[in-house]
Protein backbone atom coordinates (compact mmCIF):
# COMPACT_ATOMS: atom_id res chain seq x y z
CA UNK A 1 0.00 0.00 0.00
CA UNK A 2 1.39 3.77 -0.88
CA UNK A 3 -1.40 5.56 1.93
CA UNK A 4 -0.59 3.77 4.97
CA UNK A 5 2.86 4.71 4.25
CA UNK A 6 1.89 8.78 4.05
CA UNK A 7 3.14 10.97 6.55
CA UNK A 8 3.09 14.73 5.67
CA UNK A 9 2.37 16.12 1.49
CA UNK A 10 5.86 15.92 0.37
CA UNK A 11 5.90 11.72 0.83
CA UNK A 12 3.45 11.76 -2.77
CA UNK A 13 5.54 14.60 -4.79
CA UNK A 14 7.83 12.36 -6.27
CA UNK A 15 5.28 9.60 -7.55
CA UNK A 16 4.63 8.51 -10.88
CA UNK A 17 1.50 8.37 -12.65
CA UNK A 18 0.90 4.66 -12.17
CA UNK A 19 1.69 5.44 -8.09
CA UNK A 20 -0.99 8.30 -7.82
CA UNK A 21 -3.34 6.21 -9.89
CA UNK A 22 -2.91 3.43 -7.44
CA UNK A 23 -2.95 6.16 -4.39
CA UNK A 24 -6.27 7.70 -5.66
CA UNK A 25 -7.94 3.97 -5.42
CA UNK A 26 -6.60 2.98 -2.17
CA UNK A 27 -7.66 6.31 -0.97
CA UNK A 28 -11.74 5.53 -2.23
CA UNK A 29 -11.19 1.99 -0.56
CA UNK A 30 -9.90 3.68 2.76
CA UNK A 31 -12.95 6.34 2.20
CA UNK A 32 -15.90 3.70 1.34
CA UNK A 33 -15.14 1.51 4.03
CA UNK A 34 -14.67 3.84 7.10
CA UNK A 35 -18.18 5.44 5.80
CA UNK A 36 -19.76 2.22 5.52
CA UNK A 37 -18.49 1.76 9.25
CA UNK A 38 -18.95 5.64 10.83
CA UNK A 39 -20.73 7.33 8.16
CA UNK A 40 -19.87 10.40 6.37
CA UNK A 41 -20.24 12.79 3.82
CA UNK A 42 -19.01 10.30 1.01
CA UNK A 43 -19.91 11.84 -2.44
CA UNK A 44 -18.23 14.99 -2.41
CA UNK A 45 -15.12 13.40 -1.07
CA UNK A 46 -14.83 10.63 -4.01
CA UNK A 47 -15.42 13.43 -6.53
CA UNK A 48 -12.17 15.33 -5.23
CA UNK A 49 -9.92 12.84 -4.62
CA UNK A 50 -7.80 13.60 -8.04
CA UNK A 51 -7.69 17.19 -8.00
CA UNK A 52 -6.54 16.92 -4.10
CA UNK A 53 -3.51 14.56 -5.09
CA UNK A 54 -2.67 17.45 -7.57
CA UNK A 55 -2.87 19.83 -5.39
CA UNK A 56 -0.66 18.17 -2.87
CA UNK A 57 1.96 17.02 -5.40
CA UNK A 58 2.22 20.83 -6.40
CA UNK A 59 1.71 23.62 -4.04
CA UNK A 60 3.75 23.13 -0.22
CA UNK A 61 0.99 22.93 1.84
CA UNK A 62 1.18 24.62 5.00
CA UNK A 63 3.10 27.03 3.37
CA UNK A 64 0.80 27.59 0.72
CA UNK A 65 -2.60 28.00 2.23
CA UNK A 66 -5.69 25.53 0.49
CA UNK A 67 -9.19 26.94 2.37
CA UNK A 68 -11.86 24.05 1.58
CA UNK A 69 -15.09 25.30 1.55
CA UNK A 70 -18.54 24.07 3.70
CA UNK A 71 -15.52 21.59 3.89
CA UNK A 72 -17.73 18.26 3.13
CA UNK A 73 -14.70 17.41 0.42
CA UNK A 74 -11.38 17.44 2.88
CA UNK A 75 -11.01 13.50 3.60
CA UNK A 76 -8.38 13.19 0.72
CA UNK A 77 -6.73 15.96 1.94
CA UNK A 78 -6.86 14.58 5.48
CA UNK A 79 -5.18 11.36 4.67
CA UNK A 80 -2.37 13.13 2.73
CA UNK A 81 -1.73 15.10 5.58
CA UNK A 82 -0.82 13.19 8.30
CA UNK A 83 -4.41 11.63 9.26
CA UNK A 84 -4.87 8.49 7.07
CA UNK A 85 -4.60 6.56 10.28
CA UNK A 86 -8.13 8.09 10.76
CA UNK A 87 -9.11 6.58 7.73
CA UNK A 88 -7.31 3.09 7.66
CA UNK A 89 -7.87 2.27 11.17
CA UNK A 90 -11.97 1.53 12.88
CA UNK A 91 -9.82 1.90 16.42
CA UNK A 92 -9.05 5.79 15.21
CA UNK A 93 -11.70 6.48 13.06
CA UNK A 94 -13.28 8.71 15.77
CA UNK A 95 -9.66 10.92 15.99
CA UNK A 96 -10.81 13.60 13.51
CA UNK A 97 -14.04 15.59 12.62
CA UNK A 98 -15.93 15.67 9.55
CA UNK A 99 -14.75 19.14 8.39
CA UNK A 100 -11.01 20.72 8.28
CA UNK A 101 -9.65 21.19 11.67
CA UNK A 102 -6.78 23.77 12.69
CA UNK A 103 -6.78 21.70 16.14
CA UNK A 104 -5.99 18.50 13.99
CA UNK A 105 -3.40 19.95 11.74
CA UNK A 106 -1.14 22.74 10.48
CA UNK A 107 -2.41 22.07 7.22
CA UNK A 108 -6.07 23.14 8.07
CA UNK A 109 -6.74 26.70 8.35
CA UNK A 110 -10.40 27.13 9.46
CA UNK A 111 -13.10 25.27 11.23
CA UNK A 112 -15.67 25.40 8.30
CA UNK A 113 -18.79 23.85 8.35
CA UNK A 114 -20.69 26.24 6.79
CA UNK A 115 -21.12 26.88 3.05
CA UNK A 116 -19.96 29.69 0.68
CA UNK A 117 -16.98 30.87 2.70
CA UNK A 118 -13.67 29.61 1.42
CA UNK A 119 -13.54 32.43 -1.28
CA UNK A 120 -14.23 35.14 1.60
CA UNK A 121 -11.72 33.27 4.13
CA UNK A 122 -8.95 32.93 1.39
CA UNK A 123 -9.17 36.87 0.28
CA UNK A 124 -8.68 37.44 3.83
CA UNK A 125 -5.16 35.53 3.65
CA UNK A 126 -3.75 36.76 0.80
CA UNK A 127 -4.12 40.16 1.87
CA UNK A 128 -2.38 39.76 5.06
CA UNK A 129 0.20 37.86 2.71
CA UNK A 130 0.41 40.80 0.93
CA UNK A 131 0.56 43.55 3.59
CA UNK A 132 3.09 41.19 5.29
CA UNK A 133 5.34 40.80 1.91
CA UNK A 134 4.97 37.43 1.58
CA UNK A 135 4.91 35.24 -1.03
CA UNK A 136 2.99 32.07 -0.54
CA UNK A 137 0.15 30.82 -3.11
CA UNK A 138 -3.48 30.68 -1.60
CA UNK A 139 -5.78 28.47 -2.82
CA UNK A 140 -9.76 28.70 -2.46
CA UNK A 141 -11.86 25.19 -2.79
CA UNK A 142 -15.41 25.45 -3.97
CA UNK A 143 -18.13 23.71 -5.53
CA UNK A 144 -20.71 25.00 -8.08
CA UNK A 145 -23.21 24.37 -5.55
CA UNK A 146 -21.64 26.24 -2.45
CA UNK A 147 -21.41 29.43 -5.31
CA UNK A 148 -25.29 29.92 -4.78
CA UNK A 149 -24.42 31.38 -1.65
CA UNK A 150 -24.32 35.50 -1.76
CA UNK A 151 -21.04 35.36 0.00
CA UNK A 152 -19.23 33.33 -2.16
CA UNK A 153 -20.65 35.75 -5.06
CA UNK A 154 -18.97 38.68 -2.48
CA UNK A 155 -16.05 36.94 -2.17
CA UNK A 156 -15.65 36.29 -5.94
CA UNK A 157 -16.10 40.37 -6.20
CA UNK A 158 -13.76 41.26 -3.79
CA UNK A 159 -11.10 39.11 -5.50
CA UNK A 160 -11.40 40.08 -8.59
CA UNK A 161 -10.53 43.72 -7.33
CA UNK A 162 -7.24 42.61 -5.11
CA UNK A 163 -5.56 41.86 -8.25
CA UNK A 164 -3.24 39.70 -6.44
CA UNK A 165 -1.94 35.65 -6.10
CA UNK A 166 -5.00 33.80 -5.58
CA UNK A 167 -6.33 30.33 -7.22
CA UNK A 168 -9.61 29.31 -6.69
CA UNK A 169 -10.30 25.35 -7.37
CA UNK A 170 -13.80 25.63 -8.96
CA UNK A 171 -15.06 22.06 -8.50
CA UNK A 172 -18.09 21.52 -10.98
CA UNK A 173 -19.69 18.70 -10.47
CA UNK A 174 -23.33 19.57 -11.77
CA UNK A 175 -24.52 18.68 -8.20
CA UNK A 176 -25.57 20.18 -4.46
CA UNK A 177 -26.82 18.50 -1.89
CA UNK A 178 -29.84 18.17 -3.71
CA UNK A 179 -30.15 19.29 -7.41
CA UNK A 180 -28.62 22.81 -8.55
CA UNK A 181 -31.07 25.58 -8.40
CA UNK A 182 -30.56 29.32 -9.90
CA UNK A 183 -29.90 30.98 -13.25
CA UNK A 184 -25.84 31.16 -12.98
CA UNK A 185 -26.23 27.48 -13.54
CA UNK A 186 -27.38 27.77 -17.16
CA UNK A 187 -24.04 29.79 -17.72
CA UNK A 188 -22.01 26.86 -16.02
CA UNK A 189 -23.70 24.52 -18.39
CA UNK A 190 -23.02 26.75 -21.22
CA UNK A 191 -19.29 26.72 -20.26
CA UNK A 192 -19.38 22.92 -19.70
CA UNK A 193 -21.09 22.59 -22.84
CA UNK A 194 -18.54 24.55 -24.70
CA UNK A 195 -14.99 23.83 -23.06
CA UNK A 196 -15.29 26.60 -21.00
CA UNK A 197 -15.30 28.93 -24.54
CA UNK A 198 -18.50 30.45 -23.64
CA UNK A 199 -18.86 34.26 -23.13
CA UNK A 200 -21.39 33.50 -20.65
CA UNK A 201 -18.77 33.28 -18.00
CA UNK A 202 -19.29 34.41 -14.29
CA UNK A 203 -15.82 34.48 -13.01
CA UNK A 204 -14.76 36.35 -16.25
CA UNK A 205 -17.44 39.30 -15.17
CA UNK A 206 -15.44 39.40 -11.66
CA UNK A 207 -12.82 40.27 -13.08
CA UNK A 208 -11.01 36.91 -13.00
CA UNK A 209 -8.43 35.18 -15.17
CA UNK A 210 -10.02 31.30 -16.01
CA UNK A 211 -9.03 27.93 -16.84
CA UNK A 212 -11.09 25.24 -17.98
CA UNK A 213 -10.17 21.29 -17.53
CA UNK A 214 -13.03 19.49 -18.68
CA UNK A 215 -12.21 16.21 -16.89
CA UNK A 216 -11.07 17.03 -12.97
CA UNK A 217 -10.65 14.04 -12.31
CA UNK A 218 -7.61 13.38 -14.47
CA UNK A 219 -4.86 13.98 -11.87
CA UNK A 220 -2.13 14.30 -14.66
CA UNK A 221 -4.11 17.06 -16.49
CA UNK A 222 -4.92 19.09 -13.38
CA UNK A 223 -1.05 18.72 -12.29
CA UNK A 224 0.47 20.43 -15.74
CA UNK A 225 -2.32 23.07 -14.62
CA UNK A 226 -1.66 23.54 -11.20
CA UNK A 227 2.02 23.67 -11.77
CA UNK A 228 1.08 26.54 -14.67
CA UNK A 229 -0.34 28.70 -12.04
CA UNK A 230 1.69 28.35 -9.34
CA UNK A 231 2.82 31.53 -8.18
CA UNK A 232 0.72 33.33 -10.72
CA UNK A 233 0.21 37.10 -9.47
CA UNK A 234 -3.07 37.45 -9.76
CA UNK A 235 -6.86 35.71 -8.96
CA UNK A 236 -7.54 32.76 -11.53
CA UNK A 237 -10.32 30.35 -11.33
CA UNK A 238 -9.82 26.51 -12.25
CA UNK A 239 -12.78 25.34 -13.14
CA UNK A 240 -12.61 21.54 -13.21
CA UNK A 241 -15.71 19.06 -13.86
CA UNK A 242 -15.35 16.01 -11.36
CA UNK A 243 -17.85 13.45 -10.64
CA UNK A 244 -19.55 13.00 -7.65
CA UNK A 245 -19.61 10.16 -5.91
CA UNK A 246 -16.90 8.80 -8.35
CA UNK A 247 -15.62 5.29 -8.16
CA UNK A 248 -19.03 3.97 -6.13
CA UNK A 249 -21.32 2.96 -8.71
CA UNK A 250 -24.19 3.67 -5.90
CA UNK A 251 -23.26 6.98 -5.59
CA UNK A 252 -22.31 8.39 -8.88
CA UNK A 253 -26.13 7.07 -10.00
CA UNK A 254 -27.93 8.59 -6.69
CA UNK A 255 -25.86 11.72 -6.04
CA UNK A 256 -28.45 13.27 -3.39
CA UNK A 257 -28.84 10.04 -1.35
CA UNK A 258 -25.09 9.63 -1.50
CA UNK A 259 -24.31 13.27 -0.68
CA UNK A 260 -23.89 12.06 3.25
CA UNK A 261 -24.55 8.64 4.44
CA UNK A 262 -24.90 6.72 7.29
CA UNK A 263 -23.14 3.32 8.08
CA UNK A 264 -24.69 0.79 4.99
CA UNK A 265 -24.00 -1.86 3.46
CA UNK A 266 -20.98 -1.92 0.74
CA UNK A 267 -22.27 -4.48 -1.53
CA UNK A 268 -26.23 -3.13 -1.47
CA UNK A 269 -25.76 -0.03 -0.17
CA UNK A 270 -28.60 -0.16 2.28
CA UNK A 271 -28.70 1.19 5.74
CA UNK A 272 -27.69 -0.46 8.54
CA UNK A 273 -30.19 1.35 10.89
CA UNK A 274 -33.46 2.57 9.10
CA UNK A 275 -33.98 6.00 10.38
CA UNK A 276 -37.13 7.73 9.44
CA UNK A 277 -37.89 11.21 10.90
CA UNK A 278 -41.34 11.59 11.99
CA UNK A 279 -41.52 15.51 12.10
CA UNK A 280 -40.29 15.41 8.54
CA UNK A 281 -42.44 13.39 7.52
CA UNK A 282 -44.93 14.62 8.98
CA UNK A 283 -44.46 18.48 8.15
CA UNK A 284 -44.11 16.60 3.53
CA UNK A 285 -47.21 15.41 4.17
CA UNK A 286 -48.83 18.02 5.80
CA UNK A 287 -47.34 20.50 3.28
CA UNK A 288 -48.61 18.07 0.41
CA UNK A 289 -52.12 17.86 1.39
CA UNK A 290 -52.85 21.14 1.74
CA UNK A 291 -51.40 22.27 -1.28
CA UNK A 292 -54.05 20.16 -3.44
CA UNK A 293 -56.71 23.05 -1.88
CA UNK A 294 -54.29 25.67 -1.28
CA UNK A 295 -52.57 27.41 -3.59
CA UNK A 296 -51.70 30.38 -1.42
CA UNK A 297 -48.83 27.99 0.29
CA UNK A 298 -45.83 28.06 -0.76
CA UNK A 299 -42.55 25.93 0.89
CA UNK A 300 -39.01 26.63 0.87
CA UNK A 301 -35.68 24.96 0.85
CA UNK A 302 -31.81 26.37 1.04
CA UNK A 303 -30.35 23.35 -0.45
CA UNK A 304 -31.81 20.80 2.31
CA UNK A 305 -35.20 19.49 1.63
CA UNK A 306 -34.95 17.06 3.25
CA UNK A 307 -35.86 19.48 6.36
CA UNK A 308 -39.11 19.78 4.53
CA UNK A 309 -38.89 15.92 4.15
CA UNK A 310 -39.39 16.32 0.68
CA UNK A 311 -37.71 13.77 -1.35
CA UNK A 312 -37.35 14.18 -5.25
CA UNK A 313 -41.01 12.87 -5.37
CA UNK A 314 -42.99 15.27 -2.95
CA UNK A 315 -40.92 18.18 -4.67
CA UNK A 316 -42.13 17.47 -8.15
CA UNK A 317 -45.97 16.67 -6.48
CA UNK A 318 -45.48 20.09 -5.07
CA UNK A 319 -44.53 21.67 -8.72
CA UNK A 320 -44.41 25.23 -8.52
CA UNK A 321 -45.54 25.42 -4.90
CA UNK A 322 -41.59 24.62 -3.92
CA UNK A 323 -38.84 26.53 -4.44
CA UNK A 324 -35.06 25.71 -3.90
CA UNK A 325 -32.99 28.85 -3.57
CA UNK A 326 -29.62 27.22 -3.37
CA UNK A 327 -27.30 27.21 -0.39
CA UNK A 328 -28.74 30.91 0.08
CA UNK A 329 -30.73 30.76 3.84
CA UNK A 330 -30.96 35.02 3.72
CA UNK A 331 -32.30 34.62 0.70
CA UNK A 332 -34.84 32.26 1.61
CA UNK A 333 -36.06 34.12 4.76
CA UNK A 334 -36.22 37.36 2.60
CA UNK A 335 -38.12 35.68 -0.13
CA UNK A 336 -40.41 34.51 2.42
CA UNK A 337 -41.70 37.91 3.76
CA UNK A 338 -42.14 38.93 -0.41
CA UNK A 339 -44.03 36.08 -0.45
CA UNK A 340 -46.52 37.00 2.52
CA UNK A 341 -46.80 40.72 1.91
CA UNK A 342 -48.43 39.63 -1.23
CA UNK A 343 -50.45 37.42 -0.23
CA UNK A 344 -48.75 33.84 -0.14
CA UNK A 345 -47.83 32.17 2.78
CA UNK A 346 -44.30 30.59 3.06
CA UNK A 347 -43.08 27.76 5.16
CA UNK A 348 -39.37 28.15 5.01
CA UNK A 349 -37.08 24.66 6.81
CA UNK A 350 -33.70 24.36 7.89
CA UNK A 351 -31.21 23.22 10.69
CA UNK A 352 -31.20 25.49 13.39
CA UNK A 353 -27.08 25.78 12.59
CA UNK A 354 -28.09 27.48 9.92
CA UNK A 355 -30.44 30.15 10.57
CA UNK A 356 -27.75 32.00 12.73
CA UNK A 357 -27.06 33.21 8.83
CA UNK A 358 -30.11 34.71 8.92
CA UNK A 359 -30.63 36.89 12.13
CA UNK A 360 -30.67 40.54 9.72
CA UNK A 361 -33.10 39.03 7.69
CA UNK A 362 -35.99 38.20 9.97
CA UNK A 363 -35.20 41.30 11.97
CA UNK A 364 -34.91 43.81 8.86
CA UNK A 365 -36.93 41.94 6.16
CA UNK A 366 -39.66 40.40 8.00
CA UNK A 367 -40.22 41.25 11.72
CA UNK A 368 -40.03 44.54 11.58
CA UNK A 369 -42.60 44.64 8.80
CA UNK A 370 -44.32 41.65 10.81
CA UNK A 371 -45.10 40.15 7.94
CA UNK A 372 -46.61 36.57 8.41
CA UNK A 373 -44.44 33.24 7.90
CA UNK A 374 -43.40 30.28 9.19
CA UNK A 375 -39.91 28.98 9.70
CA UNK A 376 -38.95 25.48 11.54
CA UNK A 377 -36.42 25.55 12.72
CA UNK A 378 -35.28 21.97 12.68
CA UNK A 379 -32.35 19.80 15.08
CA UNK A 380 -32.60 22.49 17.44
CA UNK A 381 -30.79 21.20 20.84
CA UNK A 382 -27.67 19.49 21.94
CA UNK A 383 -29.54 15.99 21.62
CA UNK A 384 -29.09 17.01 17.41
CA UNK A 385 -26.16 17.35 15.51
CA UNK A 386 -23.09 17.61 17.66
CA UNK A 387 -20.03 19.16 15.64
CA UNK A 388 -18.86 22.56 16.56
CA UNK A 389 -19.79 23.92 13.13
CA UNK A 390 -23.40 22.48 13.25
CA UNK A 391 -24.43 22.74 16.80
CA UNK A 392 -28.53 23.89 17.07
CA UNK A 393 -27.78 25.28 20.65
CA UNK A 394 -28.11 29.35 20.29
CA UNK A 395 -31.33 29.37 18.58
CA UNK A 396 -33.24 30.32 21.57
CA UNK A 397 -31.14 33.54 22.74
CA UNK A 398 -30.86 34.58 19.02
CA UNK A 399 -34.44 34.52 17.65
CA UNK A 400 -35.98 35.12 21.04
CA UNK A 401 -34.54 38.41 21.06
CA UNK A 402 -36.18 39.35 17.73
CA UNK A 403 -39.57 41.87 18.38
CA UNK A 404 -42.74 40.64 16.82
CA UNK A 405 -41.34 37.20 16.13
CA UNK A 406 -43.45 34.38 17.81
CA UNK A 407 -40.82 31.61 18.88
CA UNK A 408 -42.73 28.12 20.16
CA UNK A 409 -41.61 24.89 21.06
CA UNK A 410 -44.37 22.08 20.70
CA UNK A 411 -43.45 19.05 22.68
CA UNK A 412 -44.74 16.23 20.58
CA UNK A 413 -45.86 14.96 17.10
CA UNK A 414 -49.66 16.47 17.91
CA UNK A 415 -48.65 19.28 19.44
CA UNK A 416 -46.48 19.83 16.27
CA UNK A 417 -48.71 19.80 13.73
CA UNK A 418 -51.70 21.77 15.99
CA UNK A 419 -48.71 24.40 15.73
CA UNK A 420 -48.03 24.15 11.82
CA UNK A 421 -51.66 24.10 11.07
CA UNK A 422 -52.07 27.62 13.27
CA UNK A 423 -49.10 29.18 12.37
CA UNK A 424 -50.03 28.69 8.27
CA UNK A 425 -53.88 30.08 9.07
CA UNK A 426 -53.05 33.21 11.62
CA UNK A 427 -52.56 36.32 9.50
CA UNK A 428 -50.62 38.36 12.82
CA UNK A 429 -47.09 37.21 13.06
CA UNK A 430 -44.25 35.78 11.93
CA UNK A 431 -43.85 32.65 13.70
CA UNK A 432 -40.74 30.62 14.40
CA UNK A 433 -41.72 26.75 15.28
CA UNK A 434 -38.46 24.86 17.39
CA UNK A 435 -39.46 20.98 15.60
CA UNK A 436 -38.57 18.35 18.52
CA UNK A 437 -35.90 16.29 17.56
CA UNK A 438 -37.07 12.82 16.67
CA UNK A 439 -37.02 10.89 19.64
CA UNK A 440 -39.42 13.17 21.49
CA UNK A 441 -42.96 12.29 19.91
CA UNK A 442 -45.33 12.16 22.73
CA UNK A 443 -46.88 14.39 25.77
CA UNK A 444 -49.14 14.74 28.14
CA UNK A 445 -49.29 18.36 26.63
CA UNK A 446 -52.71 19.05 25.93
CA UNK A 447 -53.43 19.90 22.20
CA UNK A 448 -55.22 23.99 21.96
CA UNK A 449 -58.08 24.75 19.59
CA UNK A 450 -56.10 27.90 18.72
CA UNK A 451 -52.62 29.40 19.85
CA UNK A 452 -53.53 33.25 19.40
CA UNK A 453 -52.97 33.29 23.13
CA UNK A 454 -49.06 34.15 22.45
CA UNK A 455 -48.43 34.68 26.45
CA UNK A 456 -50.34 31.84 27.62
CA UNK A 457 -47.92 28.57 29.43
CA UNK A 458 -50.06 25.18 29.68
CA UNK A 459 -49.76 23.92 33.13
CA UNK A 460 -49.87 20.06 32.87
CA UNK A 461 -50.18 19.55 36.78
CA UNK A 462 -50.95 21.44 39.39
CA UNK A 463 -48.73 21.47 42.73
CA UNK A 464 -47.23 23.59 45.20
CA UNK A 465 -43.35 24.65 46.40
CA UNK A 466 -42.16 23.78 43.01
CA UNK A 467 -43.08 24.81 39.34
CA UNK A 468 -40.69 23.38 36.66
CA UNK A 469 -40.91 24.87 33.44
CA UNK A 470 -39.69 22.42 30.35
CA UNK A 471 -39.10 24.47 27.35
CA UNK A 472 -39.79 21.68 23.79
CA UNK A 473 -37.46 18.89 24.41
CA UNK A 474 -36.63 19.53 27.75
CA UNK A 475 -40.63 19.21 28.59
CA UNK A 476 -39.82 15.58 28.59
CA UNK A 477 -37.09 15.90 31.10
CA UNK A 478 -39.30 18.13 33.24
CA UNK A 479 -41.98 15.06 33.84
CA UNK A 480 -38.91 12.81 34.68
CA UNK A 481 -38.06 15.29 37.31
CA UNK A 482 -41.80 15.86 38.15
CA UNK A 483 -41.83 11.76 38.59
CA UNK A 484 -38.37 11.95 40.66
CA UNK A 485 -39.95 14.75 43.45
CA UNK A 486 -43.03 13.03 43.98
CA UNK A 487 -41.02 10.12 45.07
CA UNK A 488 -40.01 12.37 47.91
CA UNK A 489 -43.42 13.73 48.51
CA UNK A 490 -42.93 16.57 46.66
CA UNK A 491 -46.21 17.52 44.03
CA UNK A 492 -43.82 19.84 41.65
CA UNK A 493 -46.42 22.06 39.34
CA UNK A 494 -45.48 21.06 35.51
CA UNK A 495 -45.52 23.65 33.15
CA UNK A 496 -45.25 23.76 29.07
CA UNK A 497 -44.25 26.80 28.32
CA UNK A 498 -44.88 26.65 23.99
CA UNK A 499 -43.82 30.19 23.97
CA UNK A 500 -39.84 30.72 24.44
CA UNK A 501 -39.99 33.92 23.14
CA UNK A 502 -43.05 35.76 25.67
CA UNK A 503 -43.88 35.39 29.16
CA UNK A 504 -46.70 34.49 31.09
CA UNK A 505 -46.81 37.36 33.92
CA UNK A 506 -50.31 36.46 34.96
CA UNK A 507 -49.27 32.47 35.75
CA UNK A 508 -45.95 33.51 36.75
CA UNK A 509 -46.99 36.00 39.40
CA UNK A 510 -50.21 33.27 40.41
CA UNK A 511 -47.13 31.19 41.53
CA UNK A 512 -45.85 33.25 44.32
CA UNK A 513 -48.93 32.01 45.98
CA UNK A 514 -48.02 29.02 47.21
CA UNK A 515 -44.01 28.08 45.75
CA UNK A 516 -41.09 29.17 46.74
CA UNK A 517 -38.82 28.11 43.89
CA UNK A 518 -39.38 27.78 40.11
CA UNK A 519 -36.89 25.76 37.55
CA UNK A 520 -36.47 26.38 34.40
CA UNK A 521 -35.07 23.69 31.48
CA UNK A 522 -33.74 24.52 28.11
CA UNK A 523 -31.81 22.65 25.38
CA UNK A 524 -29.71 25.84 24.72
CA UNK A 525 -27.11 27.88 26.16
CA UNK A 526 -28.47 29.95 29.30
CA UNK A 527 -26.69 33.22 28.27
CA UNK A 528 -29.95 35.20 26.88
CA UNK A 529 -32.07 32.16 27.08
CA UNK A 530 -35.20 31.46 28.16
CA UNK A 531 -34.51 30.69 31.68
CA UNK A 532 -32.76 34.13 32.15
CA UNK A 533 -36.40 35.70 30.94
CA UNK A 534 -37.99 33.89 33.95
CA UNK A 535 -35.30 34.99 36.35
CA UNK A 536 -35.18 38.22 35.46
CA UNK A 537 -39.12 38.46 36.09
CA UNK A 538 -39.04 37.60 39.58
CA UNK A 539 -36.07 39.48 40.30
CA UNK A 540 -37.78 42.02 42.15
CA UNK A 541 -39.53 39.09 43.77
CA UNK A 542 -38.51 36.49 47.13
CA UNK A 543 -39.18 33.82 44.32
CA UNK A 544 -35.68 31.55 43.69
CA UNK A 545 -35.13 30.71 40.07
CA UNK A 546 -32.60 27.82 38.98
CA UNK A 547 -31.70 27.41 35.32
CA UNK A 548 -30.95 24.53 33.99
CA UNK A 549 -29.16 24.47 30.64
CA UNK A 550 -25.64 25.01 28.85
CA UNK A 551 -22.81 26.73 29.60
CA UNK A 552 -22.15 29.45 26.44
CA UNK A 553 -19.50 27.34 24.80
CA UNK A 554 -18.66 25.95 21.41
CA UNK A 555 -18.53 21.62 22.01
CA UNK A 556 -17.17 19.63 19.71
CA UNK A 557 -18.49 16.17 18.89
CA UNK A 558 -19.75 15.32 22.22
CA UNK A 559 -21.11 12.44 24.13
CA UNK A 560 -24.54 13.58 24.85
CA UNK A 561 -24.67 11.87 27.94
CA UNK A 562 -21.74 13.54 28.76
CA UNK A 563 -22.36 16.76 28.30
CA UNK A 564 -25.78 16.33 30.06
CA UNK A 565 -23.92 15.50 33.33
CA UNK A 566 -21.68 18.14 32.99
CA UNK A 567 -24.18 20.44 32.82
CA UNK A 568 -26.41 18.86 35.32
CA UNK A 569 -29.20 18.30 32.65
CA UNK A 570 -29.92 14.71 33.88
CA UNK A 571 -33.29 14.24 35.36
CA UNK A 572 -31.68 12.86 38.74
CA UNK A 573 -29.09 15.87 38.84
CA UNK A 574 -31.77 18.47 38.13
CA UNK A 575 -34.13 16.74 41.26
CA UNK A 576 -31.23 16.88 43.50
CA UNK A 577 -30.43 20.42 42.91
CA UNK A 578 -34.46 21.05 43.36
CA UNK A 579 -34.27 19.12 46.48
CA UNK A 580 -31.45 20.68 48.04
CA UNK A 581 -32.42 24.07 47.48
CA UNK A 582 -36.01 23.50 48.10
CA UNK A 583 -34.47 21.74 51.99
CA UNK A 584 -32.26 25.43 52.42
CA UNK A 585 -35.10 27.35 51.63
CA UNK A 586 -37.12 25.82 54.20
CA UNK A 587 -34.83 25.37 56.72
CA UNK A 588 -34.07 29.40 55.87
CA UNK A 589 -38.03 29.86 56.50
CA UNK A 590 -38.24 27.48 59.82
Amino acid sequence: MYLEKIQTPNDIKHYTPHERKILAQEMRDAMLIRTSIHGGHLGPDFGIVEATIALHTVFDSPKDKIVFDISHQCYPHKMLTGRKDAFLYKEHYNDVSGYTNPDESEHDFFNVGHTSTSLSLASGLAKARDLKCDSENIIAVIGDGSMSGGEALEGLDTIGELGTNLIIIFNDNNQSIAELHGGMYRSFSELRKTNGKSPNNLFKAMGLDYRFVADGNNTEKLIQIFQEVKNIDHPIVIHICTQKGKGYKLAEENKEAWHYRDAFDIETGELKEQFLNPYAELTATYLLDRMKTDKKLVAIAAATPSALGFNKERREQAGAQYIDVGIAEEQAVAMASGCSKNGVHPVFATAATFWQRTYDQISQDVCINNNPVTFLVCWAGFYGMNDVTHLGIFDIPMLSSIPNLVYIAPTSLKEYKAVLDWSINQKNHPVAIRVPLPQFTDSNSPIRHSYDDINSYEVTQSGNAVAILGVGNMYHIAVKVASLLKKENIQATLINPLFISSIDKELLTQLQTNHHLVCTIEDGILAGGFGEKIAGFYAPTTMRVLNFGLEKNFYDRYDYEELAKTNHLTPQQIAQDTLQLLHTLQNKNS
